[in-house]
Formats: structure tokens, sequence, C-alpha cells
């Protein structure tokens, strides 16, 4: 199973729908590890996603820019 998860989703347990499934039902079904900290975030997730991705994936974007500046594995913007 997966070490860490984070679940965004209107879905609430009491509903009995499979997105309002708790994480403890993850980890039942060996999805996620029993050792894992899984979040379970219920909001919209056109709104939480892109606030997550900002703080987090692209926090250091400029940092990791600079650090990689060298490397052929990405393209600078062509325009």
């Amino acid at each position: 199973g997966a070490d860490y998860s984070v679940y965004v989703n209107t879905g609430h347990e009491f509903d009995g729908s499979d997105g309002g499934a708790s994480p403890d039902e993850a980890i039942s079904w060996g999805k996620i590890r029993i050792t894992a900290d899984p979040v379970k975030v219920c909001a919209d997730a056109t709104i939480v996603f892109p606030l997550m991705v900002s703080q987090t994936f692209a926090k250091d974007v400029e940092e990791w820019k600079e650090s990689t500046k060298d490397c052929v594995c990405w393209l600078e913007d062509a325009s």
C-alpha cells in the first residue's frame, strides 16, 4: 500500500458513498499501509487542490529551477 494519502472530496461517511469512505477502509483493503498517516479533506477539489499544489510542489519552484538549470530534462518556455 501507499505510504501517504490525501483524500479530497465532498463525500461524507454517513451517506455510504465510496467517496465518503474513511482512510481506514483503504487500509483494510491494503491500498494504504497501516503505518501511513492519511489525511481526508472534505472540500471541493477545484478549490482545494490548487491551494495544496501552491504550498507543496510549486512552493520552491524558483529554487528548483536554479538547481536544475543545467539539466536537459526540461525545456524553457519557447515563447
